[in-house]
C-alpha cells in the first residue's frame, strides 16, 4: 500500500514501522529450563509493552511504539512453540548440551562455558550455544581430549 493512502505523516514514518521479522534459525530449538523461562518472560515483557503501545492516542507513534514490540511477539511465539526442552545431561564423563565445561587454550587461557540453546547463549556471561563452533568440537568429548579449532588446540580440564 502506498504511503499516500494510509494516515503515515511521511515516507519516514512508514518506514519505521515496516521492521523485517527477526530471523528463525533452521537448527532444532533446544533449551535448558533457564532458557524456556527466559524465552515466556521475554514474551510476556513483549506483550505488555505492545499493550501499552496500544492505548498511545496519536495513530503514528502508536504504530512507531508498537512495531518492536509485535516483531518481538512474532518471533517468540515461534521459539515457544518449536522449544524442545532439554534435560539436564545424565552424566558428567562427556560434553552434551547443558555441561559446563571448562578448557585450557595453546596461549593459556582457562575458559568456562555452559552449552545452552541459541536464544539464551551469552558467551559474555558463560554460556555458548551448541550450534557455537567450539560447542560443537567439545561435544561427545571427555576430560583430558584436545580439539582443535583455528589452529589451537583446547584441551578439556572438567565437565559439570
Amino acid at each position: 500500500m502506498a504511503v499516500a493512502f494510509t494516515k503515515e505523516e511521511s515516507f519516514e514514518t512508514a518506514s519505521e514501522t515496516l521492521l523485517p521479522d527477526r530471523p528463525v534459525s533452521p537448527h532444532l530449538n533446544l533449551v535448558t529450563e533457564a532458557g524456556l523461562t527466559a524465552l515466556e518472560l521475554q514474551f510476556r515483557q513483549a506483550r505488555e509493552a505492545y499493550d501499552a503501545a496500544s492505548t498511545i492516542d496519536d495513530v503514528n507513534e502508536r504504530r512507531r511504539q508498537a512495531t518492536g514490540p509485535l516483531r518481538d511477539l512474532r518471533y517468540l511465539a515461534v521459539r515457544l512453540r518449536t522449544a524442545q526442552l532439554m534435560d539436564d545431561p545424565a552424566s558428567t564423563d562427556t560434553v552434551a548440551f547443558g555441561s559446563t565445561v571448562t578448557f585450557s587454550r595453546d596461549d593459556g587461557r582457562v575458559q568456562t562455558y555452559r552449552i545452552v540453546g541459541e536464544d539464551e547463549a551469552d558467551p559474555k556471561a558463560g554460556s555458548i550455544s551448541y550450534v557455537s563452533p567450539v560447542a560443537r568440537l567439545l561435544m561427545g568429548r571427555a576430560v583430558g581430549d584436545v580439539v582443535e579449532t583455528g589452529g589451537q588446540e583446547l584441551e578439556i580440564i572438567t565437565i559439570a
